[in-house]
């Protein structure tokens, strides 16, 4: 029901089926001078969020073993508000805002930031989409193009980690032409020089019917004055073929962004996964690694999806700071809306690897001493439930 201001409110489909409160804002028209012509502004918010809990054991070679109940499996919970409003001759402006949850204890998974996730603002149009403020990594946004599980818990990709969102991010995404896509992010150290701790992003993919191939990448700086000069580097190509059943991955990845920590060899990041900029000062940095992994998953029914993955971090260095890694999953709809989901790990530590799973939220708690770590084959089974409004 409208009142007399023009407000209206209704539940509406979005996109991925799930469903949405959207508010239809203030329409109104002003009688111009003389002419009685009416000028009308149109605009809608939309509230979403997912909760996404399960129960998880994992087990070290060590013979440590974990059981808790868990935030994050396949998609971080989270809240969020976007909004559109059309400007006219086919411009509209646009907003997110995102906040990841701890719905396993009702926390905020960041309490140092309101919306940890995204907080931006931008114009689109016929030219594509400009945005400004904190954001996902074109990397990030792919990954639905990697494996069977969207690169979360089992993934080996995951497992190395994935810069995923920077601050004070300028961001451009062009319309699909003839099948081509281009992005590109330029996110500001704003710490003396300009270029000071920048993070730049680039990506471009090809999608032509079942095929789509691409590459997604960054180049981060160290501090004017820092003592390390090499840069963060994450170079990923990937491509997928849909064969009507299913579809098949493959995705490599050659990077350096891994660093050790009290935990273990490569427990951290050089470059921050979710806004922390360079130092300069890890020396870790200069140790790059090959990621190789391939997935394929099988739709059994139409409730029903299966899918595996296999996959290898190599140490270039030849130093046994690798590791391989597999994973089976299955994820059951029960609705648009709501899916259960059962998986199962396995990743096996070189001799000085030292990596630990890892979900779309961090897995909490995880192994935290060196002696389950390092060197350590870690399996895991999870059992849990992803509900999208």
């Amino acid at each position: 029901m409208n009142n007399r201001f023009g407000w209206s409110r209704r539940v509406t489909a979005v996109a991925g089926g799930h469903r949405a409160v959207r508010v239809r804002t203030l329409s109104f028209a002003l009688a111009a001078l003389g002419t009685g012509a009416a000028v009308q502004a149109q605009s809608s918010v939309t509230i979403y969020g997912s909760l996404d809990q399960y129960l998880n054991y994992m087990r070290s070679s060590s013979g440590a073993r974990i059981k808790s109940l868990s935030d994050g499996q396949f998609l971080r919970s989270r809240l969020g508000f976007r909004g559109i409003e059309d400007l006219g001759g086919g411009l509209s402006a646009k907003f997110q805002l995102e906040a990841g949850l701890g719905a396993d204890t009702g926390t905020q998974a960041d309490t140092s930031r309101s919306f940890d996730r995204q907080s931006w603002i931008g114009l689109a149009g016929a030219f594509g989409e400009v945005r400004v403020g904190r954001q996902n990594s074109a990397i990030f946004y792919r990954g639905d193009y990697i494996d069977h599980n969207a690169r979360t818990l089992g993934s080996v990709v995951n497992t190395f980690g994935v810069p995923s969102r920077f601050d004070n991010d300028v961001a451009y995404i062009s319309p699909r032409i003839g099948g081509v896509l281009f992005e590109a992010h330029y996110a500001l150290g704003e710490t003396g020089k300009v270029s000071s701790q920048a993070v730049y992003q680039a990506a471009l993919e090809y999608q032509s019917g079942p095929f789509r191939v691409g590459y997604a990448g960054l180049r981060a700086n160290p501090p004017a004055a820092a003592p390390i000069r090499t840069k963060v580097k994450y170079d990923n190509l990937y491509a997928n073929y849909d064969y009507g059943a299913g579809k098949v991955y493959l995705v490599y990845i050659r990077s350096n962004n891994s660093a050790a920590t009290a935990v273990s060899n490569n427990a951290a990041t050089v470059l921050g996964n979710t806004g922390a900029l360079m130092t300069g000062t890890v020396a870790d940095v200069n140790r790059y690694y090959d990621i190789w992994q391939v997935s394929v998953d099988y739709n059994v029914s139409p409730q029903l999806r299966v899918g595996a993955l296999w996959g290898t971090i190599k140490d270039t260095r030849d130093e046994d700071h690798g590791m391989t890694g597999a994973a089976i999953g299955a994820f059951y709809s029960l609705s648009k809306r709501t899916t259960l989901i059962a998986g199962w790990q396995m990743l096996d530590n070189e001799a000085k690897g030292g990596f630990r799973p890892a979900g779309s939220g961090a897995v909490s708690p995880n192994f935290a001493t060196p002696f389950d770590v390092n060197g350590r084959r870690i399996s895991g089974a999870q059992l849990g439930i992803l509900h999208r409004f």
